[in-house]
């Protein structure tokens, strides 16, 4: 058995387990046998993907169905999920939403399903999380942010102060647990091709396929990466972007 796959996850608890950069990590996984445990709100569509994760090889397979804004249902589902796996040793949170930042920046109610999707569920779940692996001094808590909460663009700051909200959070978690032996990493993708991204124009050189950023996500688990721009190329590109004066940057169209 090679060192490198001795490094994969084996008990992986997914949440969000449809969205197409989730499956692009799982896949993998399920070649090397893992155990999953899959959360998602659409029956259909987890029934495809377990399907699929079995026939690639994976060892169990375990789904639950239910909507992850729904933050009182947490904690039995966690709970089940480490005793269907008997062990959690990467949690990925790969939930969320877009949004449409026209149609939204006139409406408080369309803003805060926004932020209690992309932000306050996801907290209610890491808090959980952190706890259980900060009892077992192990596990890697792995979730999908963006690059669009690195700095605040007219074209997408709902989405973007959402995401850029997680950073933070997940920042301050990493600092209180990472001492006791626990993996937190954020994961900024930049452009996917995903149904999320269905409506926008995909000829540009800068989206990636989902297979090509669930590589880049499990090389950083394996890497123990505090942080994941994928493709790495966004890193360049965020930082060029931060750099720009606020005099300047407030007078481009982005």
């Amino acid at each position: 058995m090679s060192s490198a796959r001795k490094q994969f996850p084996t008990h992986a608890l997914v949440l969000g387990a449809t969205s197409a950069i989730a499956i692009g990590v799982m896949r993998p996984l399920a070649e090397h046998g893992a155990s999953f445990y899959l959360v998602a709100r659409n029956p259909e569509k987890l029934k495809a993907v377990a399907s699929d994760l079995e026939t690639r090889g994976a060892s169990a397979v375990f789904t639950r169905v239910m909507d992850l804004d729904d933050t009182a249902t947490h904690e039995a589902m966690l709970a089940e999920s480490v005793q269907k796996l008997e062990t959690i040793d990467l949690a990925l949170l790969a939930h969320g939403v877009l949004g449409d930042q026209e149609r939204d920046q006139a409406s408080f109610a369309a803003t805060e399903a926004i932020l209690r999707t992309n932000f306050l569920s996801a907290v209610s779940l890491i808090t959980w999380l952190a706890n259980y692996f900060e009892s077992t001094h192990q596990g890697t808590l792995a979730v999908i942010s963006s690059v669009a909460g690195d700095r605040g663009r007219k074209s997408n700051y709902i989405y973007g102060a959402s995401k850029g909200a997680l950073n933070i959070f997940l920042e301050g978690v990493r600092n209180r647990i990472d001492r006791n032996g626990v993996h937190v990493l954020t994961i900024k993708p930049g452009f996917v091709a995903t149904p999320m991204t269905a409506h926008l124009p995909q000829n540009d050189a800068l989206f990636a396929h989902p297979a090509t950023v669930g590589r880049g996500i499990l090389k950083a688990i394996e890497k123990r990466k505090d942080v994941a721009y994928v493709p790495p190329i966004w890193a360049l590109i965020m930082l060029i972007i931060r750099s720009v004066p606020n005099s300047v940057f407030k007078k481009l169209n982005l």
